[in-house]
């Protein structure tokens, strides 16, 4: 299905009348009472708008309220009547606001929001030169693609492992782009008569252009990406319950359905690696989560996630076979080729102005390998950096000649071993972490010049 007729290949059309929104009437009701309070004086097209309901179902509400004495009439703008609450309305949006405080948009049945979710899920076929064209921005040799593409091929989690800086947080990251397209993501949700926000401006990311037949209770966006590191806490997982505003907030996983949800530095968080597949086996296994409200009533939700582990750790260290037999696949990222290196330091140099001499990449690959044993990707650019940072300090023009080489991996390296007879060892500890590693840096993504 396209994109611009989404909406009405899903059905999911503007509804005319509030028996077809799918959610009790008392909710819409106390959402007008909360608006208008809010407002003090408003129209019914500002109702419209706040609420995401057609003008004619709020129209029709008003209509009812005024017949309940809940709201009057205060004129008109053009053909817009200016409405606001009398007494009655103020004193019952007054206990409806003691309840909860939310008077945004309306949200959709829980029972929508599966049907839609199930309707939108990742269908990814890709071959290698489509994976190669989706992550051309970084550098990887075939052999990595012939071992990624099976695995996002395949509907389970993606592990991905090895030593730091070989750029696993810059492929996870780039998974979503694997699934191109839009996706309909709700507002919010209702599930026993309480308002779930889904909808996060962190994550959701809108479609200029909203299609013009679509139930404005949902938006059009790119499929949903979120990234989580050694931050991310169980809590994060499950409903958060917001006691000011009364409404809950969807965990991360929800607000990834459709999309993607990248664990970076797995194994570093609060909670263990068992933790998380305790709270994770069902989801893994049968594609639904279960959360509960927090007076005890559960509900399924769909889990449409691909899941992407990044980690340094040794994997013998992070979990036992019940935990890996659910992570189908599993990808080693190791140190990079002479050739992709020569390569990464090329475009880099050139893209920071920094002149190399015929035999600097050889140079540098020498005494990167004597220094941290192998090539990792993130080296040229933190070199290109310092070399720069040098050339600024004596006022000269950048050049990656060898005495900077050696000037700049003092700085880059450290010395764990000083004080010895010979010569010092080594340690890089410039890349403890993929977090830092892969830099949200990311050497390895080259901007096309």
């Amino acid at each position: 299905m396209s994109d611009a007729h989404l909406a009405n290949d899903l059905g999911v059309r503007p509804p005319k009348a509030v028996d077809e929104l799918g959610i009790p009437y008392a909710l819409v009701h106390d959402l007008v009472l909360r608006r208008c309070a809010m407002e003090g004086r408003t129209t019914v097209s500002g109702l419209s708008t706040a609420l995401a309901l057609g003008p004619a179902l709020i129209d029709k509400m008003v209509q009812e309220m005024r017949e309940k004495k809940e709201i009057e009439v205060l004129g008109m703008v053009g053909r817009d009547y200016t409405i606001g609450l009398t007494d009655l309305g103020q004193r019952h949006a007054h206990d409806r606001m003691e309840q909860c405080r939310y008077a945004g948009a309306a949200p959709v049945s829980l029972a929508e929001y599966r049907r839609v979710v199930d309707a939108q899920k990742r269908s990814v076929h890709v071959n290698r030169d489509l994976l190669r064209e989706a992550l051309s921005d970084l550098v990887l040799d075939d052999s990595l693609l012939d071992e990624l593409g099976p695995a996002l091929n395949a509907n389970g989690a993606l592990f991905l492992y090895g030593p730091p800086g070989t750029g696993k947080t810059s492929i996870a990251e780039r998974v979503v782009r694997i699934s191109p397209g839009m996706v309909l993501v709700p507002w919010s949700v209702e599930v026993d008569g309480q308002v779930l926000i889904v909808f996060d401006p962190t994550v959701h990311v809108p479609a200029e252009a909203q299609p013009d037949d679509l139930d404005p209770r949902w938006m059009l966006c790119r499929r949903p990406r979120v990234i989580v590191g050694g931050e991310l806490v169980s809590s994060m997982l499950d409903l958060a319950h917001d006691p000011t505003t009364g409404v809950y907030l969807a965990p991360l996983q929800m607000k990834a359905n459709n999309g993607v949800m990248v664990i970076d530095d797995f194994g570093r968080q609060v909670f263990t690696p068992d933790e998380l597949l305790n709270r994770w086996i069902v989801p893994l296994d049968r594609r639904v989560d279960y959360l509960s409200l927090n007076y005890g009533v559960s509900f399924e939700v769909p889990f449409d996630v691909k899941v992407v582990l990044s980690t340094n750790l040794d994997p013998s260290g992070l979990g036992d076979e019940a935990f890996f037999r659910r992570i189908e696949s599993k990808v080693f990222v190791g140190a990079i080729s002479d050739e992709s290196f020569d390569w990464i330091l090329a475009r880099v140099a050139h893209a920071a102005g920094v002149a190399c001499e015929a035999d600097s990449a050889a140079y540098l690959r020498e005494v990167c390998r004597a220094h941290s044993g192998d090539l990792r990707p993130y080296l040229p650019e933190a070199v290109c950096r310092l070399v720069k940072a040098v050339a600024t300090y004596e006022g000269v023009a950048p050049s990656l000649a060898r005495p900077t080489v050696d000037r700049v991996l003092r700085l880059y390296f450290t010395e764990s071993d000083a004080g010895g007879d010979g010569p010092p060892a080594i340690v890089d500890t410039a890349r403890t972490a993929d977090a830092v590693t892969d830099a949200r840096v990311s050497a390895a993504e080259v901007t096309t010049f």
